[in-house]
């Protein structure tokens, strides 16, 4: 099969035939003919399976062959927002738009993508004459939408990308304030890599007898991707990772990590065993995100060291290791995470270093994914058989059983009522956002401080507030 038999434009397969793509992907072969036809989608695909394209281009086909499409002659003339794709996070939200740019290259449609952590007024400058597409997170979207900004009356399209994430991630209110404000009459596509109870309920309410589309078993890992657990005692997982890079010749290596301090201390201790590290987490600017993203793409930096949260979005092809130092609290992470290797057909290596105090952790991922996983005792580095377990740092400073909520993420989602504020949600009020502290509540936490969300450290509710979202 290829892309010319699908029924999308010439102009549209020229383009993903310059980016170097012949064959779909078994998600592309099945959610393109079923975008093209219409109705709402539901699809289940694991990271790197080519789901970008599986919406980009028969959305980009749909709205460059209609009556409004074919009346443009150029990529700059003032038009209507017509295509609407949410992302949890800043990475996978610029990724997304860049691959509508490469794909609507002989097309007269055009793009953009705003998120959080950059100035406003220059997206606002670049909505002004509208695009075709939008990509965008869901907070910096209704910061938009509130300011008026910006205008959705016109959406026929919406996607949703990444849904179980930016569920995980507390965004479903905010997803509800976005769906209020757009037409009701519209292509509803949603793309989740995993199904929970939470997004069937969404797909529920915002889906109209949709299509289903699933690639790969549910909550499954992807095949091609070999997985080991190392065993080894918390305070020598540092130098066991520094000895797995050097002794096997790593050059391209992704280390998640529990937290943003666990980061920024590792990319310093491996920094001084000589290996090129920067992190990548919510406390970064945009620019330094950006300049960590591009060096570890270029192959000039050896260990990109991240939080889930800001994982999300990275795609590289041929990445051959990704390392659990930490293993993740959420077992359906463990599948997120080790999913940025073994795109596209590659193989890849996942390696989880696992001390004691992860072992209820490991349970539950093997649970998830059916399947108990290889272990490798490395010689020099054997654990200590009488080691006991210490309760798992979900936050700075926060203690806790690894079922008992999810860590702060990017944002900082914090427990802090704003001074003389509502809480936006209950069970994980928000700091106040500009200047003065904001009170703590009953679960604990500071207030917002100076623009800044407090850092909150009580157990966080299901299906509860933002904790790590990013606008």
């Amino acid at each position: 099969m290829s892309f010319n038999t699908l029924g999308l434009s010439d102009a549209i397969v020229r383009a993903v035939t310059e980016a170097g793509y012949t064959a779909p992907t078994p998600i592309q072969a099945k959610a393109i003919p079923a975008v093209l036809g219409g109705g709402d989608l539901l699809a289940g695909a694991q990271t790197g399976t080519g789901k970008t394209a599986g919406f980009t281009l028969p959305v980009l086909h749909r709205l460059s062959t209609d009556k409004v499409g074919a009346a443009l002659t150029n990529k700059s003339s003032k038009r209507p927002i017509r295509a609407l794709v949410l992302a949890p996070t800043r990475e996978l939200a610029a990724q997304v738009e860049e691959n509508v740019r490469t794909y609507a290259k002989y097309t007269n449609l055009n793009s953009a993508v705003i998120f959080g952590g950059v100035g406003i007024h220059p997206q606002i400058k670049l909505l002004a004459n509208g695009v075709d597409i939008l990509v965008a997170t869901p907070g910096r979207l209704l910061d938009h939408v509130a300011q008026g900004t910006i205008k959705l009356d016109k959406i026929e399209i919406l996607i949703l990308d990444e849904a179980d994430r930016m569920l995980d991630m507390g965004f479903i209110h905010d997803i509800r304030k976005v769906l209020a404000v757009l037409p009701p009459k519209r292509q509803n596509l949603l793309f989740s890599a995993t199904f929970s109870d939470e997004i069937k309920a969404l797909a529920d309410r915002l889906l109209d007898n949709p299509a289903m589309i699933e690639v790969a078993p549910r909550n499954s890992t992807v095949e091609v991707i070999a997985q080991k657990i190392h065993p080894v005692d918390r305070d020598k997982k540092h130098p066991m990772l520094a000895h797995l890079i050097k002794s096997n010749g790593w050059k391209q290596v992704l280390v998640f990590t529990r937290t943003k301090h666990g980061a920024n201390k590792l990319v310093e201790q491996l920094g001084k065993d000589g290996i090129g590290a920067m992190a990548i987490h919510g406390n970064k600017s945009q620019s330094a995100r950006t300049k960590a993203l591009a060096e570890f793409k270029d192959g000039s930096l050896t260990a990109l060291v991240a939080t889930d949260i800001a994982a999300r979005g990275i795609d590289i092809d041929q990445l051959p290791h990704v390392v659990n130092y930490d293993l993740p609290n959420v077992p359906e992470d463990y599948v997120h995470r080790i999913g940025r290797t073994g795109r596209a057909g590659a193989t890849g290596e996942a390696v989880s270093l696992v001390c004691v105090d992860e072992h209820q952790m490991l349970k539950d991922i093997e649970k998830l994914i059916k399947q108990t996983l290889p272990r490798h005792v490395i010689p020099g580095f054997e654990p200590d058989p009488t080691a006991k377990p210490q309760p798992i740092q979900l936050r700075s400073g926060a203690p806790g059983h690894p079922n008992r909520g999810r860590p702060g993420g990017n944002r900082g989602a914090g427990n802090g009522a704003a001074a003389g504020g509502k809480p936006r949600v209950q069970g994980a009020p928000t700091g106040q956002r500009t200047g003065g502290n904001g009170g703590g509540n009953r679960n604990g936490g500071n207030g917002g401080n100076g623009g800044g969300r407090g850092q909150g450290r009580g157990p966080r509710p299901a299906s509860a507030a933002r904790s790590g979202g990013e606008r």
